[in-house]
């Protein structure tokens, strides 16, 4: 039985570590022609009425940026994870042509979100940004990407990211 379970253990190590170079070097490849220094600006309102300045935010502290869309069914499995992140670290979160602001509205409501969103509608913000995949996560500071994520990605994976900034 302890041969077994060593196995098991070598094989799910073998996998962890794996998955992880995998999903390194897809995040570089698809971070390749993302700003990194010079990032354009992110400013808005959320659906709140707060304003929101990143580079203000980013000052000092690394804050967590989140491109996703309410059309998006990867978005759905990681926007919990960012809700939860929210409540202890800045968040800045941006919907992609998700519709006029009740519809979003709603859609937070519904799902129970409490993260402040900007309501990108026209995609503007998107295209600045140059945002190709939903979900994108970056985290920013002092003005620079430091990490970049697309696709499914998990709490520990966006906390890990934002403790290593």
């Amino acid at each position: 039985m302890k041969q077994r379970l060593l196995g098991w253990s070598k094989q799910l190590a073998i996998f962890l570590l794996l998955a992880l170079i995998i999903t390194a070097v897809v995040d570089v490849w698809r971070g390749k022609d993302f700003p990194k220094d010079n990032v354009p600006a992110l400013v808005g309102m959320t659906l709140a009425g707060e304003e929101v300045d990143l580079a203000e935010l980013s000052k000092d502290q690394a804050v967590v940026v989140y491109f996703w869309a309410t059309w998006c069914p990867v978005c759905s499995f990681v926007s919990p994870a960012v809700d939860t992140l929210s409540e202890y670290y800045p968040v800045v979160t941006v919907a992609l042509s998700s519709g006029e602001n009740l519809r979003v509205k709603k859609y937070m409501q519904h799902n129970e979100y409490d993260f402040d969103v900007v309501n990108d509608e026209n995609y503007d913000l998107g295209k600045d940004w140059k945002v190709k995949v939903t979900p994108t996560i970056l985290i920013v500071k002092d003005g620079e990407v430091k990490w970049l994520t697309t696709g499914f990605t998990s709490l520990p994976g966006i906390w890990w990211r934002l403790m290593m900034s």
